[in-house]
């Protein structure tokens, strides 16, 4: 039996790559080895195929994918479905989500980058739900940072 891919799961959420890059794309600014649109492009779609390789990273998502479909249904244990719907602020569990992803993905110059896409949310990251918002936030956050990094790098790391 062949596993499943996170990114046919997100697929059926409605949160495809051409999203998730355009929504990167919205907050990239020229930098050594991307400084066109074009090649960070390419590059962020090295990174983001490379990550969603890790069975890891696939598993965090994962599990903000089936946070996000219990707070739909209702179901998370101590949050009712308006405090859900709204992302009240004691919620947090959604942000340590975000940061997690995105430090395994880019390290701490990933975490900065996380805050970066949280607060902007440019494209997807403003019309999805309290848990996805952050996983896909964490997730461009640390792609980006890598882009930013090896992009940068010897030729030979790219």
């Amino acid at each position: 039996m062949v596993a499943r891919d996170i990114r046919d799961v997100m697929n059926e959420m409605g949160i495809g790559e051409e999203e998730i890059v355009s929504a990167a794309m919205q907050l990239y600014f020229p930098h050594p080895g991307v400084e066109t649109r074009e090649k960070a492009e390419a590059v962020f779609r090295r990174e983001m195929d490379l990550a969603f390789s890790d069975p890891n990273l696939a598993l965090l998502v994962y599990a903000g994918v089936l946070l996000e479909e219990e707070g739909k249904s209702g179901n998370l244990p101590g949050i009712s479905s308006s405090d859900y719907e709204n992302d009240l602020t004691f919620l947090i569990a959604d942000e340590v989500l975000g940061l997690a992803i995105a430090k395994y993905v880019g390290g701490y110059k990933g975490l900065f980058d996380y805050v970066r896409y949280d607060k902007a949310k440019p494209g997807i990251l403003s019309r999805l739900g309290p848990f996805m918002d952050d996983v896909v936030a964490g997730l461009i956050g640390g792609l980006s940072a890598n882009m930013y990094t090896r992009a940068a790098g010897p030729a030979e790391r790219r």
